[in-house]
C-alpha cells in the first residue's frame, strides 16, 4: 500500500515546475488560473523569481500548492496512473493543503486564495524580527520538553515540529530562543537558527488562527473517499467537518510529522511518494523508516518511473 504526501515551506526554488510548464499544456492552464484567482502573476514569480520574492510567506504558500498539484494532475491526468488508489493522503504543514485539495476536499482556486490568506496571517501573525525557528539536531521530543521546562520556557518556546528521529524544530521569541541555543550549546545539543521571519506552529500565531478560523468557515468542503492524515493528531481525519476544525488548530499546534509516518506505516503503508519541489520529506521519511520504498517525484522521468 502507499501513501501520497507533499512538501511544506522551504522547498521552494525558482524555475520549479518549468519542465512541466513549457511542456504540457495542463500545467499552463493550471498556471493561468492560478494568476486569475490570485490577482497577479504567481507563475512569474515561481518561473522567474526573485528568490526574495518567492522567499516571502504569502507568496511561497500558494506557489508551492501550485507546484504540488500541477504535478499531481499530470500523473493522473496525463500519465494515467491512478494515486486515488492510495491508503492516505498526507502533507507538512502547508502541505496539508495540497494534500485535501488533490484528494477532493477542497477546489483548486479556493486552496490557492486561503493559503495567499493563510501566508499573510502567519507572516504578520508576530512583528517582523521578534518570532523566530530553531532546529535541533540529535535530541527527543522528551529531552527537548524536559530542558524547556527545566528553564521555564514551556511557556514562551514550543515544539513546532516533530519532523523524525533527532529532528525538531522549535519556535518562540528571538530573545528565548537566544537564551535556549546557549543551553543547548552547553549541553553539546545541536542546533540551527532557521532563516525564517515568524515563529510558526506555536501560541504566537493566535491571531492567525481567528482569521483562518473566519476564512475556512466561508469555504465548502467536499465529502471524499481518499483519507486524509492530520499533522495536529498524526490520525486519519474522519470526515470533512473534523477536518475544517483541525486545519485551524493546524496554525498553533506541533506538526507530527514523526508520528504521522509511523501511524500510516503501522497501518499497512511501505511506498510513499512525494510530490511536489525538493526531496524533504523523502528524506525524513528514510530516517523514520529505512525499510519503506520512496518515490520522489520532481520531473517527468521520475512519473514515468512510478510504479503503483
Amino acid at each position: 500500500m502507499f501513501s501520497v504526501i507533499f512538501p511544506g515551506q522551504g522547498s521552494q526554488l525558482v524555475g520549479m515546475g518549468k519542465e512541466f510548464f513549457e511542456k504540457y499544456d495542463l500545467v499552463k492552464r493550471l498556471f493561468k488560473e492560478a494568476d486569475n484567482a490570485l490577482g497577479f502573476d504567481i507563475s512569474k514569480i515561481i518561473l522567474e523569481g526573485p528568490k526574495e520574492k518567492l522567499d516571502l510567506t504569502v507568496n511561497t504558500q500558494p506557489a508551492i500548492f501550485l507546484i504540488s498539484f500541477s504535478i499531481y494532475k499530470l500523473i493522473t491526468q496525463e500519465f494515467k496512473k491512478d494515486l486515488t488508489k492510495a491508503k492516505y493522503f498526507a502533507g507538512h504543514s502547508l502541505g496539508e493543503y495540497s494534500a485535501l485539495s488533490a484528494a477532493g476536499y477542497l477546489d483548486f482556486s479556493d486552496t490557492l486564495k486561503l493559503l495567499r490568506i493563510r501566508g499573510d496571517a502567519m507572516q504578520n501573525s508576530v512583528p517582523n524580527g521578534e518570532g523566530g525557528m530553531v532546529a535541533v539536531l540529535g535530541s527527543t521530543v522528551l529531552e527537548i520538553e524536559k530542558i524547556l521546562s527545566e528553564n521555564n520556557m514551556n511557556t514562551n518556546i514550543e515544539i513546532a515540529n516533530d519532523n523524525s528521529e533527532g529532528q525538531l524544530v522549535l519556535s518562540g521569541r528571538n530573545f528565548d530562543l537566544d537564551i535556549l541555543i546557549k543551553i543547548l550549546k552547553s549541553k553539546r545539543i545541536k542546533n540551527l537558527k532557521l532563516p525564517v521571519s515568524a515563529p510558526f506552529h506555536c501560541r504566537l500565531m493566535s491571531k492567525a488562527t481567528e482569521i483562518m478560523r473566519k476564512e475556512i468557515d466561508k469555504l465548502y468542503f467536499k465529502d471524499s473517499k481518499n483519507k486524509l492524515i492530520s499533522n495536529v493528531t498524526a490520525e486519519e481525519i474522519p470526515d470533512k467537518n473534523e477536518l475544517k476544525k483541525l486545519l485551524i488548530y493546524q496554525i498553533e499546534s506541533r506538526v507530527k510529522w514523526r508520528e504521522s509516518v509511523i501511524n500510516m506505516i503501522d497501518k499497512g503503508v511501505n511506498h510513499f511518494i512525494e510530490i511536489g519541489p525538493g526531496k524533504v520529506l523523502s528524506g525524513l521519511v528514510k530516517r523514520i523508516n529505512k525499510n519503506v520504498k520512496i518515490n520522489t517525484i520532481n520531473n517527468e522521468s521520475d512519473i514515468k518511473d512510478l510504479n503503483i
